[in-house]
């Protein structure tokens, strides 16, 4: 999972492909900020500061209410990530309202 080291994180979790965590994907949440990293031998860290979110979506397809997962959208005033989607997460909805 993402290091956290002095950081407290208050929500972790992968990507999902049909309900399972087979991805190379990990999202984390602290209190001030939103972590996704993915990649394997290349891996990519994003960090997106939780006062620059202006919006956030829910979405959930057919598929992903079947597995129990969806994917939670968040709009930024960040430069390098204006959009930011935490998909096939479990239980959506209890991370949209984090």
């Amino acid at each position: 999972m993402i290091k956290s080291g002095r950081i407290k994180m208050i929500w972790q979790d992968r990507k999902r492909i049909l309900g399972l965590p087979l991805t190379f994907t990990q999202y984390a949440l602290s209190e001030d900020r939103v972590f996704v990293q993915t990649g394997l031998l290349n891996t990519r860290f994003e960090e997106a500061l939780l006062y620059r979110i202006q919006d956030i979506s829910l979405t959930v397809t057919l598929g992903q209410r079947i597995f129990q997962v969806g994917t939670v959208t968040l709009l930024s005033s960040d430069k390098t990530t204006p959009r930011l989607a935490l998909k096939n997460i479990r239980n959506p909805m209890d991370v949209k309202e984090m």
